[in-house]
């Protein structure tokens, strides 16, 4: 019965419905008791006439009701299934479950699951043990075999992982354990994706006693990746890769992060009918672009849509400097040319619009370069040179090339890395006894160790450095006969570089090689202008820690227990289980290892053509349902319904005397049912609901509520301060408040306190719409919030240049219907409640206190004091109640006052006593001091 949306596990039990024609002959002949009525006189009657009776058939709808019951009980037993699923082909010696767990199976992985579980299940129930492997996880992960719910445990416990598959090594493993159980189910759920090696994998998993196959896919491979984020001259260059073959267009949504996960750049990317690549650019200022910390695509919920950053991603502005005029008949002379050249592709040139150093150095620091490259400059004039040198000690990289100027020109300490001989070195000149050098290997200490020296690289003059202890040390590329071609120094924050050559092929053909371009973009990554980072990771440092890691959902998270240092080298590092995709490094700088590079595609994985029978399922959740409970529930409400028929009928309910017995009767009925389903709460008999006592808690004792912003120490403040402010009222006052109340306003009942007291915080998060809404009707139904921005030295309130906590409040207020407002008058009621107060001090003092503002107070005379009919719904101030009011369990003061007055948080305590007086009397105060003019007026 497949082809119907209901299926039975026992269908021979519906040959029970046939015995209900005898359930309905069988109630015919006993009827329930006929409701009867005493009367004296019958009885004498009864004695004499004595006469055969014939039992009256049952109500044609109790018979339909117990038939009904009946059948319903037959149904249950036969354990009908809503929508049953296929039975899946677990049989044999054992089932081998082997799943790809990897980044790839992220997006659908709650179905796979699913798809896996039914597998289980169903070997399971035929008895066959199992064999469960992840392609994603540790080379020596247990595989079993193991019973079902041994499988299905770690089934639940396994999860995908942000790495690509290992089906070769896996595989093999799986297929060594099927060497000995012939006949053995193999099921393969895969991630859809073609990996290298997968031909020779299927052929080593099926070879091995494998007589059946299960073939799980999903729908269509709809996988999304991003694979290069290259930050160019006019902006970051994206390129975006699907499975090919897709006829539809489609577009895909980039956003750039930084590094506090904020969306700061967006870009789309437009794939064409039947295209596997798109490209975009997200054209936005470099200044923005360095600050991308991470990119990833929208909707793609998997490790390979997400693209980290390191420094090698951020382009640095470099500043151009020479004393030579440009030459535009023979821009290959020109000292800057091939420095243009170099360095236009991955860096932002600025040049100065003077000639003279006097004004152009000044205009290239006022652009905050990274690095200055200076080609041949000799003597920095005297009223510039500080400032340059102050740049490079806070960070700055300078780069100097030699010529004949910077080879006339005395020694400088502090802008040379090196000394310097007087004049130059000519090699292989007509009166020279040497022959120009070549570049020998690059020190393994140096920024150019893993570049391969250039061997076409000549050089036949330079500048010759002293020879010093250190000159080793500095030097980063020397000639074949050990003299210095490039030196460098770490001099404060910053570097100095000198290129022993000129940047035009005169001295040297290095300006003209790859290795040149090489070196400069070396150099490019060394520079920072704001401390020091690991810029050149493979220079720095032989292993990186791992600091932050891509999740197999696309999500930045911290390292794993199982993610180990990550060695870097020169090409692309594979993606493993110990060395997932994520940053590696530390705050002061990372290096960053993505899952995909540019060269990768998505290739769908072929099924294996095999000669064993091969099953194809989709992934999808069991939608089948078990009714035999929900049968079994209706069976029993019926046979309450039946029993409380015959109680009727038998005029149990209508004679006064047995109606205590009947109650009792229906009583022990519910109790049994309510035994049987495990629902009924016997110390509930009365009508109370959940929550009843929380709420005669809450108005038992007049309470003072804080809003729990989800700041621990904000809220543990609030706490500490009202609770202050209680001892100070029991002390000072009769009234004898509770313990203060935390209220969440987004769930929590706001009706139950007079006051709530509000401290805002920029960093917690923004209350939801609802939760405002329910302060509003709060507020609307008299109760009142004091909103406190505890910002009072920031700014005040309604002040031209606002503080992020009173952003924050104008935010919150912008959707409540917020009266009118003033700060407290002198003679409004606040001032005189309890205390006679002048002004509303806290921690700080200075912002007034700001209340509703009075409907009618200009005629001062006829009104000698403001009352505000009512209470003001809000009050707001900025100077911090809840800090001066705070105290420990000992009572000694938490938070020092500004100034530190200790009058100032006795006044703060008085003034927490009028506001809780105002609350809670109203105009009452004012009116006192009417009652004079009250008393003269009834003695006229």
């Amino acid at each position: 019965m497949s082809w119907l949306p209901l299926s039975f596990g026992a269908p021979m039990v519906l040959w029970g419905l046939l015995a209900l024609p005898v359930i309905w002959w069988l109630l015919r002949l006993t009827p329930p008791k006929p409701q009867s009525e005493i009367f004296p006189p019958l009885k004498i009657l009864a004695r004499v006439l004595k006469r055969e009776e014939t039992p009256q058939q049952s109500p044609w709808w109790l018979t339909l009701l117990r038939l009904l019951m009946a059948a319903l009980i037959v149904a249950a037993l036969a354990e009908p299934v809503f929508n049953p699923r296929e039975k899946l082909p677990a049989e044999g010696a054992a089932l081998a479950l082997v799943i790809d767990n990897d980044w790839a199976s992220a997006a659908d992985w709650n179905k796979r699951v699913a798809t896996a579980e039914r597998l289980i299940a169903d070997a399971g129930s035929n008895g066959v043990p199992v064999i469960i492997a992840f392609t994603a996880e540790k080379a020596n992960a247990e595989i079993g075999p193991f019973d079902a719910a041994a499988a299905l445990d770690r089934l639940r416990a396994a999860k995908p992982r942000p790495i690509p598959t290992d089906r070769p090594a896996v595989y093999a493993r799986v297929a060594g354990v099927l060497e000995g159980l012939p006949g053995a189910s193999v099921a393969v759920l895969a991630d859809g994706l073609a990996a290298k090696g997968d031909e020779a994998a299927f052929n080593t998993l099926l070879s091995k006693n494998a007589a059946r196959i299960v073939w799980a896919t999903a729908d269509r491979l709809s996988l999304t990746g991003l694979t290069a984020a290259d930050n160019q001259v006019d902006g970051f260059a994206l390129t975006a890769i699907r499975a090919p073959g897709d006829p539809a267009p489609a577009q895909v949504t980039a956003g750039a992060f930084d590094d506090k996960g904020r969306r700061i750049a967006d870009a789309t990317l437009t794939f064409a009918p039947g295209e596997a690549t798109a490209t975009g650019t997200m054209a936005v200022p470099f200044e923005l672009r360095n600050d991308f910390a991470s990119i990833a695509l929208d909707g793609e919920r998997q490790a390979g849509a997400v693209r980290v950053l390191d420094e090698s991603s951020k382009r640095r502005r470099v500043g151009l400097l020479s004393q030579a005029e440009a030459d535009q008949a023979q821009p290959l002379l020109s000292p800057l040319y091939y420095i243009r050249r170099a360095l236009q592709p991955f860096a932002d040139l600025v040049e100065p619009s003077s000639a003279d150093l006097a004004d152009a150095i000044p205009q290239i620091l006022d652009q905050k370069p990274a690095m200055i490259i200076m080609a041949d400059i000799g003597t920095i004039p005297a009223q510039v040179r500080q400032r340059l040198v102050d740049w490079v000690d806070n960070g700055g990289t300078l780069v100097r090339f030699a010529g004949s100027r910077l080879a006339a020109a005395g020694n400088d300490d502090d802008l040379l890395p090196v000394r310097l001989r007087i004049g130059e070195r000519s090699l292989g000149g007509a009166l020279s006894w040497t022959s120009p050098q070549p570049v020998t290997e690059f020190p393994k200490a140096g920024p150019f160790a893993d570049l391969a020296p250039p061997t076409e690289v000549t050089v036949s003059r330079q500048v010759l450095a002293e020879p010093t202890p250190d000159i080793v040390e500095r030097t980063w590329a020397a000639l074949a006969d050990g003299t210095p071609l490039v030196t460098g120094l770490k001099k404060g924050k910053g570097t100095l570089v000198l290129f022993h050559v000129t940047p035009e092929a005169t001295w040297s053909n290095l300006p003209i090689s790859g290795s040149f371009v090489e070196m400069l973009r070396r150099i490019v990554q060394l520079s920072r202008n704001q401390g020091a980072a690991i810029a050149n990771a493979e220079a720095a440092a032989t292993s990186l820690a791992p600091y932050r890691m891509i999740a197999a959902d696309g999500s930045l998270v911290p390292p794993t227990p199982d993610a180990r240092p990550l060695v870097p080298g020169a090409g692309p590092l594979p993606v493993t289980f110990e060395n997932p995709p994520g940053l590696y490094g530390s705050e002061t700088g990372v290096f960053a290892h993505n899952l995909l590079d540019a060269a990768t595609t998505f290739e769908p994985l072929a099924r294996p053509q095999v000669a064993v029978p091969v099953t194809t399922i989709q992934y999808a959740f069991d939608e089948s349902r078990n009714l035999k409970g929900a049968l079994v529930a209706a069976a029993l409400v019926l046979m309450l319904l039946d029993t409380l028929a015959v109680f009727w009928m038998g005029g149990l309910f209508s004679r006064r005397p047995r109606r205590a017995g009947a109650v009792a009767t229906t009583a022990a009925v519910l109790i049994a049912l309510g035994t049987l389903f495990g629902h009924v709460d016997y110390a509930r008999a009365d009508d109370a609901k959940p929550g009843d006592e929380a709420a005669i808690a809450a108005i038992s004792k007049t309470r003072i509520a804080y809003v729990l912003t989800g700041v621990p120490g904000v809220d543990s403040i609030s706490r500490a301060g009202l609770e202050g402010l209680t001892r100070f009222l029991i002390e000072k006052t009769a009234l004898e408040p509770g313990a203060p109340a935390g209220v969440d306003i987004s769930k929590d009942e706001l009706s139950f306190y007079p006051l709530i007291y509000w401290p805002i915080d920029p960093a917690a998060p923004m209350p939801s719409q609802a939760a405002i809404a329910r302060i509003d009707a709060y507020m609307q139904q008299g109760g009142t919030v004091l909103f406190d921005t505890r910002d009072q030295f920031a700014n005040g309130i309604g002040a031209d240049s606002t503080s992020p906590a009173t952003e924050r409040l104008r935010d919150i207020l912008g959707n409540l219907n917020v009266p009118p407002l003033e700060p407290v008058p002198s003679d409004h009621v606040l001032t005189k409640s309890f205390f006679i107060l002048p002004e509303f001090p806290g921690r700080f003092a200075g912002s007034p206190l700001w209340v509703e503002a009075s409907l009618d107070a200009s005629n001062a005379d006829n009104r000698p004091v403001r009352t505000g009919d009512g209470v003001s719904p809000i009050m707001i101030t900025a100077n911090d109640f809840a800090g001066a009011w705070a105290v420990d369990e000992n009572g000694d003061p938490l938070l020092p006052t500004v100034p530190a007055d200790p009058m100032q948080r006795i006044y703060a305590l008085r003034a927490g006593v009028n506001i809780m007086m105002y609350m809670l009397t109203g105009n009452y105060k004012s009116d006192q001091v009417h009652v004079p003019i009250l008393l003269e007026r009834l003695g006229q």
